[in-house]
C-alpha cells in the first residue's frame, strides 16, 4: 500500500488527522513531522517529501497556537472590527488579509458588535495566545484594560500616545461634502450622526462640515443620537417629527449606511432625492453601478489605510521605532446620483 492509498485509508478511520496520524502514513517520528513543520535544516530532502506528501493527504493542520507557545514567536495577527456586517469593514479586512498574506502571516478575525466587555474579552484571549500583533477598530474606551506589550496598531481613534492610528482625513472629507452640497445649490444643508462615548477620527467629519458651512455664511443642522443606533426607524422618525429637518435640501451623513438610509427613510415623507435634497454618504462603498441611486459620497482609500496599517504593525513586531503621530491619508469626493 503507497502513501496516498494510507492516507485515504487514514482519513476514512480517523476523520480529524493529528501530527501523530502524520508520522504514521509518513513512516517517521513525531519529532521528524515537527521539524519539517518548522522548517528545521536538519531533515533530509526525501524525509521531508514524504512527510509534505502525508500532510496533504491527510489535510493536516498546525496547531498555530500550539507552536507558538513554543517558539515564542507568532505569524497570527488579530483584526478587532465592531462589525463585520458593515461593508466598509469588509473591504477593510480584504485588504488587511491580503497585505498578510504576502508577508507571511495569517489573520484572527475578531467580531465584537460594538460591546466592550467582548472587546476586552479579545484583547485578553488574544494576549494569553500569543498573537504577534493587533489591529484595532473600536470606539468604546478601553484603552486603561489593553496590555501595551503586544504591538497594536488602531484604525480611526486614538488609544494612547504609544499606539499609532491610522485613518483617513475625515475633517477635510466634511469640508469638502459640505462644499459639494453648497454647489449642488443645497442653502439649507443638514448633518447626520451619532454621538460615541470617547473621541474618534470620524468626529472630525462633523467639524469639516460644520466649518465649510460657517465659512459660506449658512445656518445648517447637526442631528445626533448616541452610537450605537439600534432602531434605525426610531432615528429616522425622532428626526422627521421636527418640522425643519422636512426643510432641509442638503445632507451630509457620517457614513454611506446613514446616507442610505436616510433616502429610503425620506420617501415615505414625499421627500425626493435628489430633486428635493441632495445627499453625500461617507466611506464609498457603492461600487456597484447595478444598484440605484448611486451615492455620491467622500471615499475613504480603504486599500492604503488598511496596508498602511498592515506595513505599521510589522514594523513594531520587528522592534524598529515607527512614528507615532496619526496617519489621516486623503480622500475624495466621488459624484453619484444624489446630487
Amino acid at each position: 500500500m503507497d502513501i496516498k492509498e494510507r492516507g485515504s485509508v487514514q482519513r476514512e478511520v480517523s476523520g480529524l488527522s493529528n501530527l501523530k496520524d502524520v508520522a504514521e502514513l509518513a513512516g517517521v517520528g513525531v519529532g521528524t513531522v515537527s521539524r519539517v513543520i518548522n522548517n528545521h535544516a536538519s531533515v533530509k530532502p526525501k524525509t521531508r517529501e514524504k512527510v509534505l506528501e502525508a500532510i496533504k493527504q491527510l489535510n493536516y493542520v498546525p496547531n498555530e497556537i500550539a507552536r507558538n507557545f513554543k517558539m515564542q514567536k507568532s505569524n497570527l495577527v488579530a483584526l478587532l472590527l465592531p462589525s463585520i456586517w458593515n461593508p466598509f469593514f469588509s473591504e477593510l479586512a480584504y485588504y488587511i488579509e491580503d497585505e498578510l498574506d504576502r508577508e507571511g502571516y495569517k489573520l484572527i478575525l475578531c467580531n465584537s458588535g460594538g460591546k466592550p466587555a467582548k472587546e476586552l474579552y479579545y484583547f485578553d484571549t488574544l494576549s494569553q495566545n500569543k498573537v504577534a500583533g493587533v489591529l484595532g477598530i473600536t470606539y468604546n474606551d478601553i484603552e486603561s484594560s489593553l496590555d501595551t506589550e503586544i504591538p497594536i496598531v488602531s484604525i480611526d481613534r486614538h488609544f494612547s500616545k504609544s499606539v499609532p492610528c491610522v485613518t483617513s482625513d475625515n475633517y477635510t472629507g466634511g469640508r469638502i461634502a459640505m462644499r459639494e452640497l453648497y454647489r449642488a445649490g443645497v442653502r439649507k444643508p443638514a448633518f447626520l450622526g451619532v454621538v460615541t462615548a470617547i473621541f474618534s477620527e470620524t468626529m472630525l467629519r462633523k467639524k469639516g462640515f460644520i466649518d465649510e458651512a460657517e465659512s459660506l455664511g449658512l445656518d445648517y443642522i447637526v442631528y445626533e443620537e448616541p452610537d450605537p443606533v439600534m432602531d434605525d426607524l426610531k432615528y429616522f422618525g425622532n428626526f422627521f417629527k421636527v418640522r425643519e429637518h422636512r426643510e432641509v435640501d442638503g445632507v451630509f451623513a457620517i457614513t454611506d449606511i446613514f446616507a442610505a438610509k436616510y433616502i429610503d427613510q425620506a420617501q415615505k415623507y414625499g421627500i425626493r432625492v435628489p430633486q428635493d435634497v441632495k445627499v453625500i454618504g461617507y466611506d464609498g462603498i457603492q461600487d456597484n453601478t447595478l444598484f440605484h441611486p448611486i451615492l455620491s459620497t467622500i471615499r475613504q482609500p480603504v486599500e492604503e489605510m488598511a496596508r498602511t496599517s498592515v506595513r505599521l504593525l510589522l514594523s513594531q513586531i520587528a522592534g524598529e521605532s515607527v512614528s507615532l503621530d496619526t496617519i489621516r491619508i486623503p480622500v475624495q469626493f466621488r459624484p453619484g446620483e444624489t446630487t
